[in-house]
C-alpha cells in the first residue's frame, strides 16, 4: 500500500501510449493498462491493436511493472461518459485503494513525473482513510490544438488536469468532485492535435461524444486555422469555445523539442496562483 500506481486506458489511440508511458515508468511502482476484452470503445465501436504494440510493451517493460487488465468495459445501456466513469472506477479498484491512483490518458505526457510524485508524497496521510478523506491531486495541461508548419498551435493558458486521487469515486471521468489539491506540474496534452481522421474517431468514441453542440463549426475553424491566421481568431474549445480564448505557437518537430520550447515560454502557473487555488478549495470543503 501507499505505492504510486499509474493507470491507462487502451483504445483506438493506443499508439500514443508509447510516448505517455515512458515519462512515468521509472517513478511508478506499478502500471496498469485497461483494455476491453472485445476491443470496444465507450460508444461500442470496435478497434484493432497491432501485435507490434504488445511486442514493444514487452521489450520496454524491463522492470516487469506493467499489467494489462482485460475486462468487459462496455455496457450498451450506458452513455459514453458513463462507460468512461465505469472503466476508470474498475481500473482503480484493480490498482488498489490505499495506493495513489494516478490515471493518465494516452495523449498526455508528463514533463516531470518525479516532481509530481514528490508532491503526491506530501499527502500520504490521506491514504490512511481514503473514503473519508477523499482528495484529488491536479496538475496543469498544455492543450495542443493543431500541428502546423514545423510546430504546434496550443492553447495559451494551461487548464486544470485532475491526475490522481486516493479514492476513485469518479463522477465525471477522473473527477470525484471532492477537494482538489493543485500542484505546479505540467503535462503536454495532444488533445485535438491529430490528423482529421483520428480527430473524428476521437469525437465519435470518447466520453464527451454528445457534448459537442456544433461539431461542424469546430471542424471548420480547426481545418482553416494555421500559423499565419491564429492570432486573428479566438474561442477554440470544442464544447464551450470561449474556454480556449487564444492560441499560441511553438516550434518543434518532435515531442522532445516541443517539450523544451513550451517550457521556455514559462507556461507553468505561479506558486501564488496555485496557493490561491488551494486556499479556495480548502475553504470550499472546510465544512463538508
Amino acid at each position: 500500500m501507499k505505492n504510486i500506481h499509474v493507470g491507462y486506458l487502451l483504445s483506438y489511440d493506443y499508439e500514443k501510449l508509447k510516448y505517455s508511458i515512458p515519462p512515468v515508468y521509472n517513478e511508478a511502482d506499478k502500471i496498469f493498462i485497461a483494455m476491453d476484452e472485445k476491443l470496444r470503445t465507450w460508444s461500442g465501436e470496435t478497434f484493432t491493436v497491432e501485435e507490434s504494440f504488445f511486442e514493444w510493451l514487452e521489450a520496454f517493460d524491463v522492470d516487469n511493472k506493467i499489467t494489462i487488465y482485460q475486462d468487459d468495459f462496455y455496457v450498451p445501456e450506458l452513455s459514453a461518459i458513463e462507460n468512461d466513469n465505469r472503466e476508470r472506477h474498475m481500473l482503480s479498484l484493480r490498482m488498489g485503494v490505499g495506493n495513489w491512483l494516478v490515471q493518465v490518458d494516452s495523449d498526455e505526457y508528463f514533463l516531470d513525473f518525479k516532481k509530481f510524485v514528490d508532491d503526491l508524497r506530501k499527502y500520504d496521510s490521506y491514504l490512511e482513510n481514503p473514503k473519508k478523506n477523499n482528495i484529488q491531486i491536479a496538475a496543469f495541461l498544455v492543450n495542443m490544438y493543431k500541428y502546423t508548419d514545423n510546430g504546434v498551435l496550443y492553447v495559451s493558458e494551461p487548464t486544470r488536469g485532475i491526475m490522481a486521487t486516493n479514492y476513485p469515486n469518479y463522477k465525471v471521468a477522473r473527477n470525484t468532485r471532492r477537494r482538489i489539491v493543485y500542484t505546479q506540474n505540467i503535462l503536454m496534452h495532444e488533445c485535438v492535435a491529430r490528423d482529421e481522421k483520428e480527430l473524428i474517431t476521437k469525437f465519435d468514441n470518447w466520453g464527451h461524444n454528445v457534448d459537442i453542440k456544433d461539431r461542424e463549426a469546430f471542424m471548420t475553424k480547426w481545418r482553416t486555422t494555421n500559423k499565419t491566421n491564429y492570432k486573428e481568431r479566438k474561442d477554440f474549445f470544442y464544447i464551450e469555445p470561449e474556454k480556449w480564448p487564444e492560441l499560441d505557437f511553438v516550434a518543434g518537430t518532435t515531442l522532445e523539442e516541443l517539450r523544451e520550447n513550451i517550457m521556455a515560454k514559462q507556461v507553468m502557473p505561479t506558486k501564488f496562483y496555485v496557493w490561491k487555488k488551494n486556499f479556495g478549495q480548502w475553504f470550499k470543503f472546510l465544512f463538508k
